[in-house]
């Protein structure tokens, strides 16, 4: 079996030492930010289909359903969830862009899959989106952290290397292959506020889009999210002007600044939200806010 035995290869375009980028839909991707981001990419580069990574090895199908589509509305046909990869010829690079959601199953064989394909077109780098849920007002611009664990890879690109310990998702899996298999690689995560993580955040999808055209060296779309980043903006200050406690709450985070990734002070996170300044009465009220955020987009959904 091959390294790439699960891939279903669509076209075969010459591409001269493409950057990989990817994203993957869920527990990296909060706010729907790095899939966005990716997925603009795809539409603003006119990307096209390079190939498929069969579902069926990865997926937990109870977990991440397929649809059914109905087509012309008579025939039924599955749409299976899939990881499925582009490539696009930018100005400042060829590109292979990789989207779907992250695998249920077997991480280190479906890494296999991508490295295979990173070494088929001897890829320049792999460089992956993803995006975390912090205490951070929305206002102002998005906080992105690139790391990488290759010393000229962070130096080059001015990146920091990555300290965290704990679970992990398939970005870290995907690149410690990398690092086995000799392939230059890095990972870029946006900061999106914890007060609104379940709005779709094209502001901080356009803030990775901004960055990772910085590292490969092509003009990024900035203006292709334009729109949704108003309404973004809109929807969320709405939001916070219905409710007095969130309203407080953005203003503490603005006051006593937005460091996301603890990187200038590692204590400056921990806020004080009741009288008593115990950290399970900050995390309940954090809970509460969390609610009334839901029930808030349940009540405008409603409408």
């Amino acid at each position: 079996m091959t390294a790439s035995d699960h891939v279903r290869w669509l076209s075969s375009p010459k591409l001269h030492n493409p950057t990989v980028i990817a994203a993957f839909s869920g527990w990296n991707d909060a706010a729907d930010a790095a899939s966005t981001a990716v997925r603009t990419l795809i539409d603003a580069w006119h990307a096209e289909p390079l190939a498929e990574i069969d579902p069926e090895e990865f997926t937990d199908f109870a977990t991440i359903r397929p649809s059914v589509r109905l087509e012309d509305g008579i025939t039924r046909s599955i749409v299976w969830p899939k990881v499925s990869l582009w490539h696009a010829s930018t100005p400042g690079a060829d590109v292979i862009l990789i989207l779907g959601p992250e695998p249920s199953l077997k991480w280190r064989l479906f890494t296999e899959q991508i490295i295979g394909v990173a070494a088929r077109f001897d890829a320049a780098m792999i460089l992956s989106l993803g995006a975390l849920i912090a205490e951070v007002s929305h206002r102002g611009d998005v906080q992105i952290m690139g790391t990488a664990n290759d010393d000229a890879i962070i130096e080059r690109f001015d990146l920091r290397r990555s300290r965290y310990e704990g679970p992990t998702g398939i970005i870290s899996v995907l690149h410690d292959g990398c690092a086995q298999s000799s392939i230059p690689s890095a990972s870029l995560w946006a900061a999106v506020p914890a007060i609104a993580s379940q709005i779709p955040s094209p502001k901080a999808a356009n803030a990775l889009i901004a960055r990772a055209g910085e590292i490969i060296g092509t003009p990024a779309p900035l203006g292709a999210l334009h729109n949704r980043i108003v309404d973004y903006d809109n929807r969320v200050e709405a939001m916070i002007d219905d409710d007095d406690e969130l309203r407080e709450y953005v203003e503490r985070i603005e006051t006593l600044g937005e460091d996301a990734f603890g990187l200038d002070n590692p204590n400056q996170l921990e806020f004080d939200f009741s009288d008593t300044d115990e950290d399970d009465d900050a995390e309940e009220n954090i809970d509460t806010l969390v609610d009334e955020v839901e029930q808030f987009l349940r009540d405008q959904d409603g409408q």
